[in-house]
């Protein structure tokens, strides 16, 4: 597969409508390798695992079972919730471990390819994709343990729910910004790799995701301020309640989630370049 884009030593934004067509071009023709990669990683998960695709939601069923042990012995205070604490939990820890699958997918799939980038020419675009594709499939492997949640607890499900999976889309969204972002610091500097589960450890706290959403405080406000807050709140309360509680931060951070993942997608097509001629040096 060829790519379109020829990349120079002069700047690509002094034609930018060229360089425009080159982006959409290789998005298109990103597709097919997307697809074959996707399935090859895929298959590569579970090729020497013994319980397989069980590790999609095992990590949120134990924290649930965990957390639901120290609240019932009155070890830590959790606060009201809307629905079963256990399924509470447990949905929301899905819902985390998705954004954070998206956000780490695109660097470690690039670092991962670090040996071809800079010998074999071909739409990096691909590589986020694919990892795009492996984080929804994961989801639906956890999808199957929520349902069987709602089905033992009988919690009731509106139509709501039918919008839960735009509000997904835009969950998984941001973290792909995020970590399109990240990319090219990850592929030169060795930090992001060793400090952000760091980062997304304080991150997990500072997000409603094993507690409700605080109204008052301190701690409200700087939970508030979390751009993954209304984004995964309101797609745990369409697919509950129905009742949303910020749906004004849910779509700001939505509009602001599709602004940004543009510009990231320009700011990667013009760092790339540089990033594999300092690893090609």
């Amino acid at each position: 597969m060829t790519q379109r884009m020829v990349y120079t030593s002069d700047s690509s934004l002094r034609r930018p409508r060229e360089f425009l067509a080159a982006m959409v071009g290789d998005l298109r023709a990103s597709r097919e390798l997307a697809w074959l990669l996707m399935v090859r990683d895929l298959r590569a998960q579970h090729r020497q695992s013994i319980l397989g695709v069980a590790w999609a939601f095992l990590p949120p069923l134990a924290l649930a079972a965990g957390l639901t042990l120290a609240t019932r012995a009155q070890v830590i205070h959790i606060g009201d919730t809307d629905i079963p604490y256990p399924a509470f939990v447990m949905f929301s820890t899905t819902l985390w471990q998705t954004f954070v699958e998206a956000l780490n997918g695109p660097w470690q799939a690039l670092t991962n390819a670090r040996g071809i980038l800079s010998r074999v020419n071909f739409p990096r675009e691909a590589i986020v994709l694919a990892k795009l594709g492996e984080v929804h499939v994961n989801f639906g492997a956890k999808l199957l343990l929520i349902v069987a949640l709602f089905l033992w607890f009988r919690i009731p499900v509106g139509w709501s729910a039918l919008l839960a999976p735009i509000a997904l889309i835009q969950l998984v969204l941001l973290g792909t910004l995020l970590g399109i972002v990240l990319a090219p610091f990850a592929l030169l500097y060795q930090d992001v790799s060793k400090g952000l589960p760091v980062v997304l450890g304080v991150w997990l706290l500072l997000t409603p995701v094993i507690y409700p959403v605080p109204t008052a405080g301190t701690f409200a406000r700087i939970v508030g301020l979390n751009p993954v807050t209304p984004i995964l709140v309101t797609t745990r309360e369409l697919a509950t309640t129905g009742v949303l509680s910020d749906p004004v931060g849910a779509v700001v951070v939505s509009a602001l989630t599709l602004a940004g993942l543009a510009a990231a997608w320009v700011l990667f097509r013009l760092a790339m370049p540089l990033v594999i001629q300092r690893l090609g040096s």
